[in-house]
């Protein structure tokens, strides 16, 4: 059973890791995919092998979405994944007191500001069918502080609170139009790749970092992605407003590894 049949996803941050998974599983449920992306080369080559189209976007900029909103204006689904972490050029400071400005505000305008005009852009393409579901990618450090991560884990969790806002407004508003978020933990994408390496102390190192997990393991993108196809689909038509964590247990609390 194909669970997006005839409907429209536009995907953001969809050139690789989570945005590309979720693309290609919307693909396979039926969807009409856009895949849209800043990394035109990435995105247009990750468009080709899923088999969808893409349009290119810096979910920064609000000409982009206008832009978008012209080629693309009506959506079923809307997914709001694009985001960065702040150490994409290398590691600088990102706690609380020795963070910039300039280092957190650049943060905030892909994670918080992109998903802002996501919703907005969300709402104007699926209103006038009264129906959609727009999907936020936050994070497990959207619902715990980061001290190493200050901008990041306040922008997740600023993403957390919209998406709880827009459900309301929808709501009150009349429409079918459910937004929810989505926490992922540690997703074994690209992103990982600086701090695991591919020298011999690979296996090590991944140990070491999900050592807190419960299931003592990454996860994969493809199982963010079934949850999305979930939260797009219509079976979840009575979800709104609340919060999915991808996290293998780590925020249930303490457990013992396995013997």
């Amino acid at each position: 059973m194909q669970r997006l049949k005839n409907k429209t996803c536009v995907v953001t941050g969809a050139a690789r890791g989570i945005g590309r998974a979720i693309a290609a599983r919307f693909h396979e449920e039926g969807a009409t995919v856009i895949a849209t992306d800043v990394d035109r080369v990435g995105g247009e080559a990750s468009a080709a092998a899923i088999g969808c189209r893409f349009e290119p976007l810096d979910v920064r900029e609000e000409a982009d979405w206008a832009r978008l909103a012209l080629v693309v204006p009506t959506a079923d689904v809307v997914v709001n994944n694009a985001g960065v972490t702040g150490f994409e050029a290398g590691m600088v400071a990102h706690d609380p007191e020795h963070a910039s400005l300039a280092d957190w505000r650049a943060v905030h305008r892909v994670n918080s500001d992109g998903t802002f005009l996501g919703c907005r852009y969300a709402i104007a393409a699926m209103k006038g069918a009264g129906t959609g579901s727009i999907i936020n990618m936050s994070s497990r450090s959207g619902m715990v502080g980061i001290p190493g991560a200050a901008a990041y884990a306040a922008s997740k969790a600023a993403i957390r609170n919209h998406s709880k806002t827009v459900a309301l407004y929808c709501a009150q508003q009349g429409w079918q139009i459910r937004c929810n978020s989505i926490h992922p933990a540690a997703i074994l994408t690209p992103m990982w790749e600086a701090m695991l390496g591919d020298g011999p102390d690979r296996d090590a190192r991944m140990r070491a970092l999900v050592a807190d997990t419960p299931l003592q393991r990454f996860g994969l993108p493809e199982e963010v992605a079934a949850v999305a196809v979930m939260l797009a689909s219509d079976e979840a038509r009575y979800v709104t407003g609340t919060e999915v964590t991808i996290d293998g247990g780590l925020l249930a609390g303490s457990a013992a590894a396995p013997g």
